[in-house]
Formats: C-alpha cells, structure tokens, sequence
C-alpha cells in the first residue's frame, strides 16, 4: 500500500540529489494498482528501466493509463499496431510468473515488445494519443497519479516517462499524498478529474488519434525524417542503469523491489495463468458459507484435487503472513506422489510425505513441534494407513488449530480404524472429495463422511458428470457393453458355489462362522466373474474390428481383470503382481493381432513409467494394459478407447476409469468404451430355481453399473438391446433401474 512507503521527507525528487525521480517511480509501482500519466512523450524504454517495479505492479494486477503525443519509437508503435490488430500470442507473456515477467522486462528485445503488446492488447497497458487540436505544437503533460485503490499519490514532473528522462537528464519531480492534507487531496482531485476528462476522449481542445494518424502525422510535421531519427534510441541508454544505484535512496528502493519480488516467488498462486474456474470459485465459496466444512461430490476428471488446493489458496490470500497449515490423507502411495505434484504446483512450500516409505517422524515432529513457537507453513500429504497409527496420531493433536483438512476419497472415513480415529477430531476446517457420494454405491462410508462432514445431499458443492460432459469439461461418449458368458467349467463351479450361497443365506444369517463362510464363497465366486476365460477372446475380437475400421490402436487402454478388490493399504497396487500371469497373456494376443501394434505394460514397480505414459500421449505406444495403476495418479487426456475387463464390484473403481478416459484433448471429438459384462447361463437356468433369486439380485447389481455407463453416453438405446434377453429372463427393467439410481 502508498502508505507503507518512505517518501522523500520534502516531497520532492531531483538527480543527483538526496532522492531522484527513479526512486519515485519504482515506491509507486511497488505499492500501487492503478498508475494514470498525462505525458508529452513516452517509450517502453522506462518500462525496462523500472523492470522490478514493473514486474510487481503487473503481477499484482496493476493497470496503465496513459495520455500521450503523437511521436513514438518505431518498436514502441509497432507493438501499438499489433495489440489494435489483434494478432498477439497468449503465450507472449504469463503474469503470474513473476520471476519470468522480470526477465522480459529486463530484456529489452524482441520478447519484451511481444509483451508490450500482449500487455496493450489485455488492456493492462491503455494508451490514448492526442495532438492540439490546432494542429500546431504537441502535448506537453508530465504528471500522474498512482492509486492503490484506498490511497494516492499524485505529482508533477520535469521529465518525460523515458529511459532518457529517467537516466540522462537532469530533472525535478514533486508528489502529494492524498491522505497528508487537504491541499494535496484537491490537487489530486484535480488531477484525476482532467485525466478522467483526457482519457474518456471527451476532451474538445485535442484531436484522438489512431495507431495509423501517427506515422500520417510525423511525415506531415517532420518530413523524410524518420521515428527513430527523431527519438533518440533509448537502449544504449540503459546499460547506465547501474549508475543510479549510486544514490543511496534509489538503491534502497531497488533493494525493496528485489527482496518484494523474492517474496512474490515463494508465495502459493494458482498453477495456471488462466487461474482457477469459475466452478472452482464457485467451490470455494460454498465451502465459506458452510462454515469452511464440507463435502465436494465432483465427477472424476473435473479436478478435485486443485479446487480442494484452490481453497486453501484462497484462505493464504486472506493471511496477510501467508502461512498456511494442511494434512491430506489419500488411500495410497500412488495418491501420495500424484498429490504432491499438485500441491507443488501451486507453490506451496514444506511438503512432506508421510507412508510407511517415508522416514518422516522425526522432520515432522520438529516441524510442528517449531510451528508452536513461530509461524510456518507446511502442507502434510499422508496415506489412511499410516493416519491411524500411533506414532502419527500422537503428533494431530498439536497440529495448529486452523490446519485444513483435506480427506481424498472421502469414504475411506468409514474405515473401523480410521473411523476410531476421527472422533473428537480437532482439525474444524474439513474439505471431503469425492466422485461416488451416492448412498447405492457405499451407503456405510457415505454415512460415515456425511457424518464427520456434517452435511447431506446436495452437499457443499456438487459438480456432476453429467454438467461436466454438457459443460466441455469432459467429453462426450459412446459405451458399448458385451455380456461373457461363463464356460462350462466356469459356470458349473459358480452354479455351485451359488447354490451354496443361497443355503447360507437361509440358514447361516446371524451365526458369525457361517458369515465368514459366505464371505469366502463369495470372494471365491467373484474370481470366477474377474478372470472369466472368454473375456480374452472378446478383447481380441473388439480390437480386430477396431483395427480394421482405423488402421491402427493407437490411444487404447486395457483394463486386464485382476484379483483382489480395491482397499484402503497404501501398498495395495503391488498386488498386481499375482496376476502377471493374465496380464502378460493379455499383452501378448493383443500384440498378435498386427506387427504394427505396439503394445505396453503398465504395472507397479516400474522406472520408466512416465516415459510409457510420454510415448502413449505421442501416439508411439498403441496399446497400454494395466490392472489399477491407471486408476490412480495418472492423467492421460490423450486417451480415446477403453476395454473395461475387470467387472470389478468396486463403483470408485469403475466411475475413476470412466472419468479417466474422457479427459478432453484437443484432437479428441470423443471417447469410446467398451464394457465386458459377465452374467451367468441365464438361457439355461430356469425361473423359480433355488438360485434363481440370488442371481436377480446379482444381475439387478451388475445392470446398475451398466445403466450407470450408459445413461450418459451417446448411444444408451444400445445397451437396451444387448440386455434385453437377460432383463426379460429376470424380470428386470433397465429404465426402471436407471430411475432408481437418480433418485438415491
């Protein structure tokens, strides 16, 4: 702010005195957002001189107003010219990278005139050139205004906004604050009242000039002479930067903006220039209004993890220490990398892992221990499972009080040992994510969340896949669902297993080793619908066609089935290593279908994972086959197809891999996938049987994930015929399941 500046006792500003203009101008820009000059001339020149002043003021969000004459540097109109044209990159320059903004500024080059007029088109530089409208003589002002929105300074000056003005010339400055007196109020007034009259271009003593009127007008008014011959060429001028510092007042100032800018770098941002949208804003403020707790129920793909980050962000910016306290708690170590990342990227200094990979007590114990006694930042990413153990839970009850909590696939709560955890829980400001809140999916762990979060449906802030598809931030979708049918081995031992099941069922409720009886068969019978033999076969024949219409596989994924269901245990994707077995036959008769067809592996354990993911996102790789390293951590917009082999029980599961494949890309119109649906003999079992029952509950289960997938894609009318033999054997309607899954 202006009144945080030590200005010169007397106000005023000479070279070589005690404080020089230089100085004035690079407090002001440090410390305002707003900075109007009425000038005779100007040259991007001075915005070079004042880089660091320049480069904070614009990172803040200030903004430039200018009223000019007619007479520019041929760079300088140039960048005029292209900014009115409208031919200007994006990528010309970022704002909220400070430390590069400083490097253009400083460099006065071709770079630094494509920001000026990235800087004019956006309007944060705005320029009006006048002449008198008696067509004789030039505009001869040298004052301005800086404002900080609360305060100004304003003043009157001997030179002109130049690198030649700033460095070579003798010259004389005086400012008035507005808040010191009340002459100095008026005076401002005053000023601020003429610009505003000069700059809305209803001043009738001028004529308004456009880009095209300056060249017009100097070769009437100077003749063959060019621009350049009549300003002087400021950039030698600038190698005499160095001799202001001299000055004991304008070394200070520049030592300030050094160390401010210093300070800019290591303060959290927003990781993209675009900064956050509008639905994560939305997010945030919904989050307030609720007490700063809640529930955000966002679809996979619509970016939970930076509008959870956006908040804490948001609460940085409202510190005016900028210190910030967060734990996050996330099922695996996967999460635990992919969420550092993130956090990273929002610059959020002090991060910390904490898993049974990590030596992490004896840094954190200091750390919190050192945040008792003097503020510091640290943002604390831990796994479910090392949350719950002693040695960590020992140490949440001195975490500061207003540490966010941010608990990643929030149902993970309901856990018995973290559920025992979480009670009387300390941390008040609470943020919940997740993709699956509806109770039909976990009705145990929504229950718990909704619980701990204090809340119900439509929670804090809500982000459907169906608004996500509608609003482009995911993509649109076919789904193409296959029923497998069992072999007859297969189909004889589940038959068996389910006729086993329905006894227990009506004779073992309530007896605790008949339960764990039925929990073994079950998982037993589930193996048989994971690793069905005729799920290969079909694969194969999916892909064929799919080679035969493209030419090529190039951007598919295979979910190969494996064994064991999703858990909270931080080294659960290691478990895949039980099922080299299929995902090696997989890799191999998809390899077979053409030379052409590069097929890779995506397993856990291994180095070269990214450069997979590169060669995949650059179309050298064809085909990746994984089991759930892809389901976590991992985001390929590149991907278009996508064989879900694993009929996996598991709602996070399937709703994460269908969120994955239709990220948007700018070379994808849309995303296919294709659905392999076990159910069992139905044309062979008959109605009334003694697991006839059973199997209509399991088939009823197995459809709601299919209508899931289906009730948002493009063609739903064809999962209708695929299953409309199964729902007439079982008396099932699938509009009447789909009705059912929106209303819970």
């Amino acid at each position: 702010m202006l009144k945080e500046v030590e200005w010169s006792i007397d106000r005023s500003y000479r070279t070589g005195g005690e404080s020089e203009p230089v100085q004035f101008y690079m407090d002001g820009l440090c410390h305002s957002k707003n900075f109007d000059l009425l000038l005779g001339y100007f040259s991007s020149a001075a915005i070079n001189v004042l880089s660091l002043g320049f480069a904070t003021f614009l990172y803040s969000g200030g903004k430039v107003r200018i009223v000019v004459n007619n007479i520019f540097s041929q760079e300088d109109r140039n960048a005029i010219w292209i900014a009115r044209d409208g031919d200007v990159e994006d990528t010309s320059i970022d704002l909220s990278d400070i430390k590069q903004l400083k490097r253009t500024l400083d460099d006065y080059g071709k770079h630094f005139f494509e920001c000026l007029a990235w800087l004019i088109a956006k309007e944060r530089i705005q320029i009006k050139i006048v002449r008198p409208k008696s067509g004789r003589g030039i505009a001869h002002y040298k004052s301005g205004i800086f404002s900080d929105g609360s305060d100004s300074v304003g003043f009157k000056a001997s030179c002109n906004f130049t690198a030649y003005g700033l460095l070579e010339n003798l010259e004389e400055l005086d400012a008035f604050l507005s808040w010191e007196n009340s002459r100095s109020s008026k005076m401002i007034n005053r000023q601020n009242t003429d610009f505003e009259n000069l700059f809305s271009g209803k001043a009738d003593f001028v004529d308004y000039l456009e880009v095209e009127d300056i060249s017009i007008a100097i070769k009437k008014e100077f003749g063959s002479k060019s621009v350049n011959e009549l300003v002087i060429q400021e950039k030698e001028l600038l190698d005499k930067k160095s001799r202001v510092l001299e000055n004991k007042g304008v070394r200070k100032s520049f030592e300030k903006a050094i160390t401010r800018i210093e300070e800019i770098q290591r303060e959290p941002k927003f990781p993209y220039s675009s900064g956050a949208r509008e639905y994560q804003i939305d997010a945030y403020e919904s989050w307030l209004r609720n007490g700063r707790k809640g529930i955000f129920a966002m679809a996979t793909g619509t970016g939970k993890t930076i509008t959870s980050l956006n908040c804490v962000l948001e609460e940085v910016k409202k510190n005016p220490d900028k210190i910030y306290h967060v734990l996050i708690l996330v099922p695996t170590i996967t999460l635990v990398n992919q969420w550092e990342k993130e956090v990273l990227s929002f610059n959020f200094q002090e991060v910390f892992k904490i898993s049974s990979r990590v030596d992490w007590q004896n840094t954190v114990t200091t750390l919190i221990s050192t945040s008792k006694k003097i503020p510091i930042s640290f943002v604390l990413i831990s796994t479910y499972a090392s949350f719950v153990k002693d040695k960590f839970q020992n140490l949440i009850k001195d975490l500061p009080d207003d540490t966010i909590f941010i608990a990643d696939e929030g149902h993970n709560l309901a856990s018995p040992m973290v559920a025992i955890r979480i009670k009387d829980f300390k941390l008040k400001k609470r943020i919940g994510l997740s993709a699956t809140p509806k109770r039909i999916y976990d009705p145990e762990g929504t229950a718990e969340m909704e619980v701990f979060f204090g809340e119900k449906e439509p929670y804090t802030y809500s982000f459907s896949m169906e608004r996500a598809i509608r609003e482009g931030v995911l993509c649109q979708y076919y789904y193409f669902p296959h029923i497998i049918k069992l072999t007859e081995i297969e189909m004889k031992e589940y038959v068996d297993i389910s006729i086993q099941l329905s006894k227990l069922y009506r004779f073992g409720k309530g007896n605790p080793e008949k339960e764990n009886i039925i929990e073994r068969l079950l998982l037993k019978r589930k193996r048989i619908i994971h690793k069905a033999s005729n799920k290969l076969g079909t694969v194969i024949e999916i892909l064929k066609e799919q080679f035969r219409k493209k030419g090529n596989l190039k951007y598919t994924f295979v979910y190969v089935p494996e064994g064991d269901t999703f858990e909270i245990n931080e080294d659960d994707d290691e478990q895949v290593v039980e099922n080299i077995r299929l995902i090696n036959q997989f890799t191999r008769e998809i390899a077979r279908i053409d030379d052409k067809i590069l097929v890779n592996q995506f397993i856990s354990g291994m180095k070269n994972r990214d450069e997979i993911l590169k060669q995949f996102q650059n179309g050298e790789i064809d085909v990746i086959a994984s089991m759930k390293c892809l389901d976590e951590g991992v985001d390929i917009p590149r991907a278009e197809t996508a064989l879900f082999c694993s009929s996996t029980g598991n709602p996070r599961q399937f709703i994460q891999r269908r969120g994955r494949i239709l990220r948007t890309h700018e070379a994808k119109n849309h995303a296919m996938i294709y659905d392999l649906v076990v159910m069992p003999d139905y044309e062979n079992d008959v109605k009334g049987s003694e697991t006839y029952d059973l199997e209509r509950g399991l088939v009823k289960k197995e459809l709601e994930r299919v209508m899931y997938f289906s009730s948002l894609a493009k063609n739903p009318f064809f999962t209708e015929d695929v299953f409309k033999d199964v729902c007439k054997h079982y008396d099932l309607n699938i509009y009447t399941i789909q009705n059912e899954l929106a209303s819970v």
